[in-house]
């Protein structure tokens, strides 16, 4: 990873640019689209994650909705981050953020922008912020391996 990723100003600029400028911050009208909609009980979250999956392949991936900072930052991160990914490679990202999350060494460079939350783990009442568009890929991913076995 580069240095100035390590740096704790480069990561509050990457959260407060990815929160004033959120990347793929609109939802599509495609039925093709997996869809979730996640809700925090203790934040002002409530955001709608939606993905296009094409024979494994993650092709789209927007949200929409109201969320703080970190929420919304994240999700635009993430969004980034899977785009063109295979589901495979979208499970180690999830994982990696999660682990990362947890305050578990991981590869920052898998992780990109996303390591700007490490230290977020430090902050309980931030987890589910930080972590709530993931939740929202991780079920959508589950959605369609389900309907993969089917």
């Amino acid at each position: 990873m580069s240095d100035y990723l390590k740096d704790p100003q480069i990561h509050r600029e990457i959260i407060m640019d990815h929160y004033q400028h959120p990347r793929n911050h609109h939802l599509s009208e495609d039925a093709a689209y997996h869809k979730a909609h996640m809700a925090s009980e203790s934040c002002i979250d409530d955001l709608t994650v939606m993905m296009k999956i094409d024979q494994g392949i993650i092709t789209d991936v927007c949200f929409d909705g109201v969320g703080c900072t970190i929420s919304t930052a994240s999700t635009s991160i993430l969004t980034d981050l899977i785009k063109g990914k295979t589901i495979e490679e979208a499970k180690v990202i999830v994982h990696s953020y999660y682990e990362m999350i947890n305050l578990v060494s991981v590869d920052e460079d898998l992780l990109q922008e996303a390591v700007a939350f490490q230290n977020v783990g430090k902050q309980a009442n931030r987890i589910k912020c930080a972590t709530i568009g993931f939740k929202a890929i991780e079920q959508m991913i589950k959605e369609e391996e389900t309907n993969d076995k089917q």
